[in-house]
């Protein structure tokens, strides 16, 4: 269908060219176009091609679930498939439908729950080395050990026992850099291609010999068969290890540097963490998914931290063909910018939105899941598939530590932000850990 554009359906917007990327001065940016024009606004880009920023609720979910094959990725995926390839994060198309069908089993809750006892380890690994920590009366570098958590854990799910044989010899881990260095540039790109070859290694190793009984993300994508039979192309499995890698340990990593600082300030809200994984989670330890779903508090802190700071603050899209946003046409080839960051921090939707508040999440807490202006995670057909397991693995953590240490902060002020690809703090957290049993 063919919409004709007219003049008068615009959005309002500034009338000068405005410069848009991934960083600090595009959230600026927006937020004053916000502020100045309201939900719905139009620009232009120096280039000449139309830009539309959108922070309705109702608009964002139409482009991303009811029209969401009218609007391919936009504007800033180059930068990502340097790093990444052409994964499931980047494809569009007939490519990303197929990889989608493919992988898609790999994220069942069946499957996931048999993970648990991974999580759990890397868990108990972080408590011994934290119990150091706290009996020298140190300070913890919150930012770094939930990166290393997040990226042993992914690696020791996607590879199993390939982990300990090809990844972590001789105590070191060839995927350290990570989350050692934040930053994704050219240098990381070349890092990451150079890994491709050890990853290549192990992909044909397990070929030649079989899984066997091992339940692991590897195994899962090498059985994977398209509609016509066919398996992934090593180049294309390549493509969507790197992407599991980098993206699946950095979104969990993320959250919880944020939750641990944001529960290190809120005592009464660790304190009902504490309670909960109490009732939930046994003296042995032994953590089964349907306690974890039972722990729906645990789950509101997350959901809170992933509102306040949400892995991906920039969403792109591009209009494939011409449509109509409320009372406003877009013609094809329009940019689409869509930010979590800005939408959770809007004050008409979520009351003192800078405020930390679990209870927003409560189940009776309105608006009801499922209306609420909220998508850290995207929606529709592209929203993450790994959400399930991210919630899993946050909650094993949050759950298992919080029972052993204290945090206090040693700054109360939170860091500045690091606005590039995924949202970071720009400085390292640092928290001073207690052992419970010493608090006052």
């Amino acid at each position: 269908m063919t919409l004709a554009i007219s003049a008068n359906r615009r959005p309002p917007g500034p009338d000068e060219p405005v410069l848009l990327g991934i960083d600090p001065e595009t959230l600026e940016t927006l937020k004053d176009a916000r502020r100045r024009f309201g939900n719905i606004v139009g620009m232009r880009r120096p280039n000449g091609r139309p830009a539309l920023f959108v922070n309705d609720p109702a608009e964002i979910r139409r482009i991303l679930v009811r029209q969401h094959a009218g609007y391919r990725k936009g504007p800033g995926f180059e930068r990502v498939k340097m790093l990444l390839g052409n994964g499931l994060i980047v494809s569009d198309g007939e490519v990303w439908r197929r990889a989608r069908t493919m992988i898609q089993p790999a994220f069942s809750r069946a499957g996931m729950h048999r993970l648990i006892e991974v999580i759990v380890a890397c868990c108990r690994e972080r408590e011994r080395s934290w119990s150091q920590v706290a009996r020298a009366g140190g300070t913890l570098n919150i930012t770094q050990e939930t990166s290393t958590f997040a990226l042993e854990l992914i690696l020791r799910a996607m590879f199993g026992q390939d982990y300990e044989r090809s990844l972590a010899t001789g105590g070191s881990n060839p995927f350290a850099f990570l989350s050692e260095d934040s930053t994704r540039d050219l240098r990381v790109v070349l890092k990451v291609r150079e890994l491709r070859e050890l990853l290549l290694e192990i992909v044909q190793r397990r070929r030649a010999g079989g899984a066997g009984e091992a339940f692991d993300f590897l195994s899962i994508y090498l059985a994977a068969r398209d509609k016509d039979g066919n398996p992934f192309t090593d180049g294309e499995l390549l493509d969507e290890l790197v992407t599991l890698i980098v993206a699946g340990y950095e979104t969990s990593a993320g959250t919880l540097n944020w939750a641990w600082f944001l529960l290190a300030g809120e005592e009464e809200c660790h304190d009902k963490l504490l309670t909960e994984a109490h009732d939930h989670i046994p003296d042995d330890g032994v953590v089964d998914a349907d306690r974890l779903a039972a722990m729906t508090y645990t789950q509101a802190v997350l959901e809170e931290t992933l509102r306040l700071y949400p892995p991906v603050w920039l969403f792109t899209r591009r209009s494939a063909r011409d449509d109509a946003l409320a009372d406003y046409d877009v013609e094809a080839g329009t940019d689409i910018y869509l930010s979590p960051f800005i939408l959770h921090r809007s004050e008409e939707f979520w009351p003192q939105p800078d405020r930390f508040d679990p209870e927003r999440f409560a189940a009776d807490a309105e608006p009801k899941k499922g209306d609420r202006p909220y998508f850290p995670f995207s929606l529709g057909p592209r929203r993450c598939l790994g959400e399930y397991f991210s919630f899993l693995e946050m909650k094993v953590h949050l759950g298992l530590l919080s029972q052993t240490f204290a945090m206090s902060r040693e700054a109360g002020v939170a860091p500045d932000l690091e606005l590039g690809i995924n949202l970071r703090s720009a400085t390292d957290i640092y928290l001073r850990p207690r052992f419970r049993q010493d608090r006052s």
